[in-house]
């Protein structure tokens, strides 16, 4: 690795995409996500096996959760590795200040680094391929380019998603609620969060997906259109009518740092 410092702790901050839905993990139990996250504690475990790892993460939660709920407690844990990653929930609601959040985003990166961690941070997707991606499109580059910056300032190593999108916008890297990643998505972050560590990898999360043999008609295309709204979008605009989420009364998966256990 670039930075030859072991990693004795590492611990993840955030909300679903870090938490890992929608790659599941049966070991765990149901509703139960593995993600890039553990994917890629997995790797640092090989270097060092005596890794300690938590997970943070709650699916749904906004950034000022984020920094008020996990980011004392990522402290407390006295981390030398720490991925933080936040502001999606918030970009996609109305209102959303890209300035705001990131005055707030930048106070809690500065108090991660005082306790000499190392920290790594995420950009957005491009949103230009999601349903109603160009609305938020504008206030997005507008946050990852603060992110960008903050990222340079705190020196932290980013991972920016937003160019991303050429191997990521196969809808195979995502789950059917178009929103989270699917399990070889997961797999393909986890290898681009280890190459943005400088940690060698055994496969290229660029891997050019393989050939689709026969396209999806127009019909079933909109049939899977209308799956998708009933499930997904119709219940998703419920909750945020009524300010209820998916993460509301539910705990991290890993709230104490432990060594991940061997299959």
């Amino acid at each position: 690795m670039g930075d030859q410092r072991q990693i004795g702790t590492f611990v993840a901050l955030g909300d679903s995409f870090t938490e890992g839905l929608n790659d599941p993990d049966p070991a765990a139990g149901p509703d139960r996500f593995r993600g890039w996250a553990d994917r890629l504690a997995e790797q640092l475990a090989e270097y060092d096996p005596g890794l300690r790892y938590a997970n943070l993460a709650i699916r749904g939660k906004l950034l000022h959760q984020i920094v008020e709920d996990q980011v004392p407690q990522a402290i407390d844990l006295r981390p030398d590795l720490v991925t933080f990653c936040g502001g999606g929930n918030d970009m996609i609601r109305p209102g959303a200040d890209p300035d705001a959040l990131a005055v707030e985003f930048d106070s809690a990166v500065r108090r991660l680094r005082a306790t000499g961690a190392r920290v790594l941070i995420f950009t957005g997707f491009d949103p230009r391929g999601l349903r109603s991606g160009g609305r938020i499109r504008g206030k997005a580059a507008i946050y990852n380019m603060h992110l960008r910056a903050i990222a340079d300032r705190r020196d932290c190593a980013v991972v920016d998603l937003w160019p991303m999108m050429g191997v990521f916008n196969d809808p195979r890297a995502w789950y059917e609620d178009r929103l989270h990643l699917s399990p070889e998505g997961h797999r393909r972050m986890a290898l681009r969060v280890a190459e943005a560590l400088d940690l060698p990898v055994s496969g290229d999360w660029r891997e050019p997906w393989p050939a689709v043999e026969t396209a999806a008609d127009w019909l079933t295309l909109r049939r899977e259109d209308i799956h998708w709204a009933r499930t997904y979008l119709l219940p998703w605009i419920g909750r945020r009518a009524t300010g209820r989420s998916t993460g509301d009364g539910r705990g991290p998966k890993r709230p104490t740092p432990s060594p991940l256990q061997k299959a």
